[in-house]
């Protein structure tokens, strides 16, 4: 399946002294206007070096948060321009706004391998309807369209979808190509066995995708707070656990749809517990065991181990989703030590992104350089998956 046939990339584009429209992905995490993880600025850089060596006048556009109408209080792009400049050593310009006559008149006094970023695209509500005035409008500001967004390639959003189809000149950014060719390999599943693990907080947000792995995987390890629908739905009391009751009848059907394929569909055997989510210590207990009044927070020890010792000799492995409360440490172990272990996995690991990917990086250690991918996209990984279309590689489509 090849996803991304006969869509040109950036390195395939001439774009000497002309000005490049790039829709990034800088919706980075902000704590009090100080950016806590710059990624996806990072993995933006290859993309911006090649159009600048070849004399390019980048022009960067992205959003940041879901700004409500009117309210743009610390979701303004500047921080992340800032960073981009240390990080690419290079002056970033940062107009007060994405489209107008502040906008064009940074753009148009841009010198070859300058680089602007334009205003958060959201403050005009028009991006994410995807409003083809709006997508004119920036559309106006250059010659030339790259997609390297790849968090958003799932938004039929007017940078994404509306704006690429009105350039001749368009094409695919290096990092969205490194995403599909590495998420690609999940689709062909050509080396085996392939194993998923799922965590995060509810099944109904992983139906499509454990129905699409089950098309492909020899393994699904569950984990996070939709274990417990699970393991209700096997006939355990869970007592306070967070279960999805009007989905326990899915969740046998996915059960035994693994059982009839022959899927090994694993799910805790123990489990660390807590009154509450603000709880600062654990109580770990088997997972038919959780005490009245208690929550399960996060996976015990010997569920981590049985899921490393299937990950172990694994071909391929795909990860989505935390395995508990990570962000307390009381609950941080089990996600933790699953980290480590696919560190220590022969397969080619892809992690989806979204907390999954910011509980690797929260793990320490350098674990995160130790993994075959980490995308960058949670949302956009899990619809690729599915077998969805993605609005914004359609877009680039001749």
């Amino acid at each position: 399946m090849n996803i991304i046939e006969g869509i040109r990339t950036v390195e395939e584009l001439e774009v000497e002294n002309k000005r490049v429209f790039v829709r990034v992905d800088f919706n980075v995490p902000m704590d009090d206007g100080r950016i806590t993880d710059d990624t996806r600025i990072r993995e933006a850089l290859p993309t911006i070096e090649v159009l600048r060596a070849k004399g390019a006048k980048v022009v960067l556009a992205s959003h940041l948060g879901r700004p409500k109408p009117g309210k743009h209080d610390g979701l303004s792009m500047v921080p992340a321009g800032e960073r981009l400049a240390e990080l690419a050593d290079v002056e970033v310009h940062v107009p007060e706004n994405c489209i107008g006559k502040t906008a064009q008149k940074v753009i148009f006094d841009l010198r070859p391998g300058q680089v602007c970023l334009l205003e958060n695209l959201r403050f005009h509500e028009e991006e994410e309807k995807n409003d083809e005035g709006f997508a004119r409008e920036l559309a106006s500001l250059a010659d030339a369209y790259v997609c390297d967004a790849f968090g958003a390639l799932h938004r039929a959003h007017a940078s994404v979808h509306a704006l690429p189809r009105l350039f001749r000149d368009r094409a695919a950014g290096l990092l969205v190509m490194k995403e599909i060719r590495s998420l690609g390999r999940l689709l062909e599943a050509t080396e085996r066995p392939y194993v998923a693990i799922l965590g995060g907080a509810k099944v109904s947000d992983k139906i499509a995708v454990i129905e699409a792995l089950m098309e492909r995987c020899d393994a699904i390890l569950i984990g996070g707070a939709m274990a417990n629908t699970f393991l209700a739905a096997k006939g355990l009391n869970m007592q306070r656990s967070l279960v999805e009751h009007d989905k326990l009848p899915l969740a046998r059907t996915l059960l035994e749809k693994a059982a009839a394929r022959r899927i090994d569909f694993l799910l805790p055997t123990d489990l660390v517990v807590g009154e509450s989510v603000k709880s600062t210590e654990g109580r770990l207990v088997a997972a038919a065991d959780v005490p009245e009044g208690m929550s399960a927070l996060d996976i015990g020890p010997d569920t981590v181990a049985r899921y490393a010792a299937k990950t172990a000799d694994a071909g391929l492995v795909f990860w989505n989703g935390p395995m508990g409360l990570f962000e307390q440490a009381a609950f941080s172990r089990g996600t933790f030590g699953l980290a480590t272990a696919l560190t220590e996995s022969k397969a080619f690991t892809v992690v989806g992104g979204g907390d999954s990917a910011a509980a690797v990086h929260a793990a320490g250690g350098n674990l995160a350089a130790k993994f075959g991918h980490i995308s960058t996209g949670g949302g956009a990984s899990l619809e690729l998956i599915e077998g969805k279309k993605l609005p914004g590689i359609e877009a680039l489509r001749p």
